[in-house]
């Protein structure tokens, strides 16, 4: 999407899975069932503003948190 763009209006249920909130609980789960380290990171991308991974981002994503 370019700067001039309007977002989509996006559903409640979207809101409710792009959020901190779920991000967290789905690192926690990663956690517990890997046993790796899950980075959460922002990714600057409205539709998908958190992603979680467990490799060392190597994009300028930010890393908000890590769950060890």
């Amino acid at each position: 999407m370019s700067d001039g763009e309007p977002l989509p209006l996006l559903s409640p249920r979207r809101g409710r899975l792009a959020g901190w909130d779920h991000a967290y609980r789905v690192a926690v789960q990663r956690r517990t069932a890997s046993g790796r380290e899950q980075f959460i990171l922002r990714t600057g991308n409205p539709l998908q503003p958190y992603r979680v991974t467990s490799s060392r981002p190597a994009r300028p994503e930010q890393v908000l948190a890590l769950v060890a």
